[in-house]
């Protein structure tokens, strides 16, 4: 098991503990002391003309005890806030009387606060941080705007909104000044009641219905300007623009790579008038350059890995011959099988337009098609989706141009034709991409040199996981340099190298050919974001529901982030697409909390959730459960027995906060969990699942058994025992 992460202020602070207890006497001691009876509206009107004699005396004095005791009373939450405000009218009439309450409950609250923030939040931050996660954004990005609805409306109590508000990120001064001005009309309305305290019969009479529904008005009314506000924004932002009367289109998606096939299904499927621009190739970067061609050269170089390595099954080692032409012509003929799924043909055929050429943004409304022919057509559309995609990036590398390069986008044409793998091949990257090509290229022959700068491949992962994939790539003779930073390239007499460097010393690396993996860029430049003032950073700048600074303009998949997979641009196209099409009506925020992904080296590596390194970033106490699946029946057979299944749990329960699986067809085990993790299904589901034997499946079963038995309660397997020895007398 392992420790929970600390967060800065320890749980087991002693200030912390203090701290409690003494709010924990105070409410302990008013109660005791039954010191409510003095917070009643009976009491009150009883001592109203002795109060008004002793505060006639002493003024300052009189007030300043006022103050504080309703500091005081607020910061403890106890009951009595009400009374107390209308005693503040009472004794001291409405202008200082409201003066006094109106700091004096703002102090208070913002106190609780700060306890239940000391206290509290740690505690509750690690055990349900991964529920607390969206609470967590919206209150960083408007927590001013929700706290001061809710002040506005009395209907949550204001001691929950302290306590709840200490729990979440917002920030103190925006906390108390928010409570000073929202509380202030309510403030008014207790203030003047307690002026007229000798005709109040019960504090029901102040809230009436009325009253609490014109409250509950007024907190509406943020709601409203804000709208407002954002409308003439909107208004302000198109202003210098003309809007067409008519549109020719409901839908413009501007790439056919995963997230605009997506898109553009979804809005023919809905009867939308949709047009796909695609300036090269239908299927995008997936289909054509990553993941298809890539997956098809695993395989084979897996293959022939198997082969070399039939001993390990009762064969006979063999060292086939073979055409690395043939290979890469298979790789095409992949394509070719898989390329009429995201055809022009296909996606005709189901309503959707396909015009081939490069789109740019003309104004919010309009998009211009320059095809190949050298012609141009103008479009009008309601929505516009950007979904371009990402190229390689390619580091500013002295040399780089004058060696030359390969990169995942360009290899496949490039190194077709050719019978041999290249014999020296170095692979500048050590991420998902450089790791699958570094071995499928050193399994078809390649002597292949990988360099990463950081201290260990796959970065993302856990040290164990990096350890395991780096030494199957050194047992296929693969020379994995880390902590090696590229300094340049050259020609020397005919001869390609790149220099690299480690703790201040260089070294040449002689190759025949360099494949740039370093990572992917979006494509940005030149569909007219920079024109429309459309921020643009790393990414897309967006909203949750995919939106640019103009709403009817969205992006989703590689342009839009966080992340470059596939399946997550698929993902974010059924939202892109359905807030493009019926977002005057509903819209939908994009659902990130569940995510998966694979890389396919081998043994391959699934991830889905938390590893033990994000866990401990964002400070979320967990504990981990191993299974090896060396120790699996099926993969024993198989021959695969190598890898593992890591699980993060919540402490002490069997909720599932995320798992790392190590081992043969990865990528499809972990749907399991997975599907556990979007349905809140923990440990305990998974064990109770029949799951066939012998399959790899079991694994996932073993791992939720090795957390079961970690969790058995050792007094009750006592119990147990002598209840047995008991029966057998």
């Amino acid at each position: 098991m392992s420790p929970p992460s600390q967060t800065k202020t320890s749980q087991k602070d002693p200030r912390r503990w203090l701290l409690a207890a003494v709010i924990a006497l105070g409410i302990l001691l008013f109660f005791i002391f039954d010191l409510q009876r003095f917070l009643t509206l009976e009491y009150l009107q009883a001592s109203r003309e002795s109060f008004a004699a002793t505060y006639a005396k002493s003024p300052l004095t009189v007030s300043l005890i006022y103050f504080l005791i309703y500091v005081a009373s607020t910061a403890l939450s106890v009951p009595g806030a009400v009374v107390l405000t209308l005693a503040g009218g009472a004794l001291f009439g409405l202008g200082w009387g409201l003066v006094l309450v109106s700091f004096a409950s703002s102090l208070g609250a913002t106190l609780a606060m700060m306890a239940s923030r000391f206290v509290l939040r740690d505690a509750v931050q690690n055990r349900f941080g991964s529920q607390l996660q969206r609470i967590n954004e919206g209150v960083e990005k408007q927590g001013a705007f929700y706290l001061f609805t809710l002040r506005l409306v009395p209907v949550v109590p204001f001691f929950v909104i302290n306590l709840g508000m200490g729990l979440t990120p917002i920030g103190v001064w925006t906390f108390y000044w928010v409570s000073q001005v929202g509380m202030f009309a309510g403030t008014i309305v207790y203030v003047n009641a307690g002026t007229q305290l000798a005709q109040l019969e019960s504090l029901s009479g102040i809230a009436s219905p009325g009253l609490l529904i014109s409250f509950a008005l007024l907190g509406i009314f943020p709601w409203l300007a804000r709208s407002f506000v954002t409308q003439i924004e909107q208004r302000k932002l198109l202003a210098k623009w003309s809007k067409p009367k008519q549109f020719d289109r409901n839908l413009i998606v501007i790439g056919a790579g995963a997230a605009g096939l997506v898109s553009a299904y979804i809005a023919a499927a809905t009867k939308a008038k949709v047009t796909l621009v695609e300036a090269h190739k239908m299927g995008g970067d997936c289909l054509n350059y990553g993941c298809v061609p890539s997956k098809a050269l695993i395989r084979s170089a897996k293959l022939l890995h198997q082969m070399r390595n039939a001993s390990n099954y009762g064969l006979q080692d063999s060292n086939p011959s073979f055409s690395f032409d043939k290979v890469m012509r298979r790789v095409h003929q992949v394509i070719a099988e898989i390329e009429p799924h995201d055809s022009v043909e296909r996606y005709t055929s189901l309503g959707v337009e396909v015009i081939q050429g490069y789109a740019k943004i003309i104004d919010p409304w309009t998009v211009e098609i320059q095809k190949p022919d050298g012609s141009s057509q103008r479009l009008s559309s309601t929505a516009i989706i950007i979904a371009a995609g990402a190229a390689p990036f390619v580091p500013p590398l002295p040399g780089l141009e004058e060696v030359g390069y390969l990169t995942s986008d360009t290899l496949w044409e490039k190194l077709q034709g050719r019978e041999a793998a290249p014999q020296r091949l170095v692979v500048l990257g050590g991420g998902p991409i450089g790791t699958e090509l570094t071995q499928a290229f050193a399994r078809l022959g390649s002597t292949v040199t990988q360099i990463e700068m950081a201290p260990r491949i796959m970065l993302r992962e856990d040290p164990e996981v990096s350890e395991m994939v780096q030494k199957s790539l050194e047992r296929d003779g693969v020379t994995v340099l880390t902590n090696h930073k590229a300094m340049g390239c050259g020609l020397t007499n005919g001869e390609k190298w790149i220099e690299v460097e480690e703790s201040g010393e260089a070294k040449r690396i002689g190759f025949d050919e360099l494949i740039v993996a370093v990572g992917r860029a979006p494509r940005l430049k030149g569909f007219g974001l920079e024109e429309l003032g459309i921020p643009v950073g790393r990414v897309v700048q967006t909203n949750e529901y995919l939106e640019t600074i103009y709403p009817h303009i969205l992006a989703a998949g590689d342009v839009a982030g966080p992340y470059q997979f596939t399946h997550t641009a698929g993902h974010q196209a059924w939202y892109a697409a359905v807030n493009a099409l019926f977002g005057k009506f509903k819209k939908f925020k994009v659902d990130y909390r569940v995510i998966p992904w694979a890389t396919f080296c081998d043994p391959e590596v699934a991830r889905v959730g938390l590893n033990e390194l994000e866990a401990q970033e964002k400070g979320i106490a967990y504990e981990v459960t191993h299974y090896g699946i060396d120790d699996l029946d099926r993969a024993i057979a198989d021959g695969s027995a190598k890898g593992m299944v890591k699980v993060l749990t919540v402490p002490g329960k069997d909720k599932i906060l995320g798992v790392t699986l190590v081992g043969e067809h990865a990528g499809d085990l972990i749907s399991e969990f997975v599907m556990a993790m979007k349905h809140g299904l923990g440990l305990n589901k998974i064990l109770g699942t029949i799951h066939i034997y012998p399959t790899l499946a079991e694994a996932n079963k073993y791992a939720a058994g090795e957390w079961r038995r970690a969790h058995v309660s050792p007094k009750l397997l006592s119990f147990v025992e002598r209840f047995h020895d008991w029966r057998r007398g």
